[in-house]
């Protein structure tokens, strides 16, 4: 009776198997027991379930707006005479950029009109006081000039610099990065602004540079606000921007407030 008892007892060991280990699934670095699915054929199941969101918390923040490699241009506006104070007030405020400026990209005295005397010429000609002979090939001889920001005079015309109201610099930074070259050479040659290009003396050119009214005025003191009215004339024209500072570098000349400028019919 006892063998009987013992034998049935090895039976029944050798039908009944010890249960297996629950699979496991890897999370991160922890090890853990894969949860039960009701109708799962195998762990394999586990394995290949996407990952479930963090359990940190997460906010989504917009990226900072950066400032605009592109200067936005003003509107155009009919020509005619205008206040400082409305021409102001017309400009578009941007931030100012500097990059890719190249002064090689602005092609200039070049002779737009094929008569022989390039835009330089053009300017001595027109600004003199006392009109030069003009020679072959354009050659200036006597003559006089004076230069509307320092009052100085002078008879020889090689003495006499060119100078860019709105200097080539300041008008890539405030809008001529987006022009194509054909627009940058019309604008370093614009005869077509009395007032664009000027005949004046070296010094003031020099000590002027690329230099906005914020950092420079012309040392003439009753040529300060026509200068900030031409400035201003230009950057209308030519629907170029303006910078906070220079903005408020111009108004705080309320003096001039009631000084008129010229206005071309903006460029397209």
């Amino acid at each position: 009776m006892t063998k009987c008892l013992f034998l049935f007892a090895l039976l029944l060991a050798g039908c009944v198997a010890a249960p297996a280990p629950l699979p496991t699934v890897e999370v991160g670095a922890t090890q853990t027991a894969a949860p039960t699915v009701m109708g799962a054929p195998d762990a394999q199941l586990f394995a290949s379930l996407e990952p479930g969101p963090s359990l940190s918390p997460t906010i989504d923040v917009e990226p900072a707006p950066s400032p605009s490699a592109s200067p936005p241009t003003g509107p155009a506006i009919a020509a005619g005479t205008y206040s400082v104070a409305a021409l102001l007030d017309l400009l578009p405020v941007a931030i100012e950029l500097r990059t890719g400026y190249d002064r090689d990209l602005f092609e200039t005295w070049i002779d737009a009109n094929g008569d022989g005397c390039n835009a330089r010429k053009e300017v001595l000609l027109r600004d003199a006081v006392v009109a030069p002979t003009v020679g072959a090939k354009c050659a200036l001889t006597g003559g006089q000039w004076v230069s509307p920001y320092d009052g100085q005079v002078f008879n020889d015309a090689s003495l006499v610099q060119i100078d860019h109201v709105v200097a080539l610099a300041e008008a890539w930074d405030s809008g001529a990065s987006m022009w194509d070259s054909t627009r940058r050479t019309l604008f370093a040659n614009d005869l077509s602004l009395p007032w664009s290009l000027l005949g004046v003396s070296g010094a003031t050119n020099e000590d002027k540079g690329d230099k906005d009214p914020a950092d420079w005025l012309p040392p003439r003191s009753e040529f300060v606000c026509t200068y900030l009215g031409d400035w201003l004339s230009i950057k209308v024209t030519w629907r170029l921007a303006i910078d906070q500072r220079e903005k408020d570098a111009i108004a705080a000349h309320a003096e001039c407030a009631p000084t008129t400028t010229r206005v071309s019919a903006s460029r397209p």
